[in-house]
């Protein structure tokens, strides 16, 4: 039988004085949801999976079993494979997660060194006819679309850094502005832009140069991994290692713009994935600043699978925030 919570008044004589003592009496079941329930916050969960959205079977297996719907699904397009906007609207009433389009401007078959997709050539419009297009598609979608547009800007590893590419000082923020002008020209209004660096490391661009400024960004993203000791320049951080010292900058950078983690996850190899994620989720809690996180699912340089082992996907599990 439950022992239900009550209390439990016991008359006491001490000294002669005549007293009471109050007992709270608690049932085990009462106890056990005291002890496990930690304060939770609000917050966006993204995912990046293989397949989608053509293929939905690991999808929809990883949400069944973490039991949570992500908020955000990411789907990568680069500009010299990717015609058109691949996603129709689905009517009213219909609810899916947000779009986030990580929108690049190269062809991943050919390295930084592509002319066609400089900067330069961006800004000055040799693509517009490709962005207006995008932009129409976009607007007749008609639900919201978080567009990563040419992310991780100040590495090196991607034709649209200022460091190759034949590309210079000031030309990332002028491209970017040029692409926005074009979608508010088209009276495009669905569209969140996300201004995504990678985290900062010793040779990295400077983000403020990069900054396009306030009225041309509307969310602030970091892109981030835990390499753990798969590489032979890499050595195990955890999440506040990696992001801290980038969303300290970012909040400078932007102190008006809200700051997402747009791109993440971490390696088994080297230490404890499912530890590194519940510190992952205690770093978030303690830093309201950071509204969500997207989860990069993939096998590819290393295993960065929410599920890569049982243990990581109870701990990614165990500390889910309620959608925002």
């Amino acid at each position: 039988m439950a022992v239900t919570i009550r209390t439990i008044a016991i008359r006491l004589v001490v000294g002669g004085l005549l007293g009471a003592l109050c007992l709270t009496v608690v049932s085990p079941a009462e106890a056990r949801r005291t002890t496990t329930t930690k304060p939770t916050r609000t917050g966006e969960l993204g995912l990046a999976v293989p397949g989608w959205p053509a293929d939905t079977g690991y999808l929809d297996s990883l949400v069944s079993r973490l039991g949570h719907t992500p908020d955000q699904l990411t789907y990568y397009a680069a500009w010299a494979t990717v015609a058109d906007f691949p996603f129709t609207y689905p009517g009213a009433g219909v609810t899916r997660p947000t779009v986030e389009l990580v929108w690049e401007p190269w062809d991943p078959a050919a390295g930084t060194d592509q002319p066609a997709y400089s900067l330069d050539t961006i800004a000055s419009g040799a693509h517009d006819a490709y962005l207006r297009r995008w932009a129409a598609e976009i607007q007749a979608y008609q639900l919201p679309v978080n567009i990563r547009l040419a992310h991780e800007m100040n590495g090196s590893w991607y034709p649209w850094s200022e460091q190759v590419n034949g590309n210079g000082p000031g030309d990332y923020a002028a491209a970017w502005r040029h692409v926005v002008d074009v979608f508010r020209a088209a009276g495009v209004t669905n569209v969140r832009w996300v201004w995504a660096p990678n985290v900062e490391y010793p040779g990295s661009t400077g983000l403020a140069a990069l900054y396009p400024g306030d009225a041309y960004v509307d969310r602030l993203g970091v892109d981030g991994y835990n390499w753990g000791t798969t590489q032979s320049w890499s050595s195990w951080q955890s999440f506040g290692q990696v992001f801290g010292p980038t969303v300290s900058a970012l909040r400078s950078l932007a102190p008006n713009r809200p700051i997402y983690v747009t791109e993440t996850a971490s390696t088994e190899v080297g230490g404890s994935k499912s530890a590194w994620i519940s510190d992952m989720w205690k770093w978030l809690d303690a830093h309201p600043e950071v509204r969500g996180i997207s989860w990069f699912s993939f096998d590819k340089e290393t295993d960065w699978r929410i599920d890569s082992s049982k243990r990581s996907l109870d701990a990614f599990r165990a500390g889910l925030w309620p959608s925002a």
